[in-house]
């Protein structure tokens, strides 16, 4: 028997966090979801980290040095859009806050806000229009 999926009527709502993440290390895909999730579960623990339904959503690099701050040449420049349960997003940004190195490199993470989706959270907070 083939599960079915459950109609968006009946799914639980949906908030998006935009977030970037500066790092003295390159960071890929997987090792982001892994230290987002290892921050979480360290303040919430399991049970409560569960019901956040974390997924990372989109992920861009962007360029070392970007125009009007004053990051240093040698650090990794990120931005990505986390999705997760209406009513945990303060939690999860929380958990995010908390994170401040991953092997031994300093990482740091900077909420840029918050949206009801993905295309108003990438309009607003990813990729500005001039």
């Amino acid at each position: 028997m083939k599960l079915k999926i459950l109609p968006p009527t009946i799914r639980g709502p949906k908030r998006y966090i935009a977030f970037e993440v500066i790092s003295q290390k390159s960071i890929n895909r997987d090792d982001l979801v892994s230290i987002i999730w290892d921050s979480c579960l360290k303040l919430h623990g399991e049970c409560e980290t569960s019901r956040f339904r974390l997924w990372l959503m989109r992920l861009w690099t962007c360029p070392s040095v970007d125009q009007g701050n004053n990051y240093k040449n040698n650090d990794f420049y990120m931005k990505g859009i986390l999705q997760c349960n209406r009513k945990d997003e303060e939690k999860v940004r929380a958990a995010m806050c908390l994170t401040h190195q991953y092997k031994g490199k300093r990482v740091v993470f900077y909420t840029l806000g918050l949206s009801g989706t993905i295309r108003s959270a990438t309009q607003k907070f990813i990729k500005p229009r001039n």
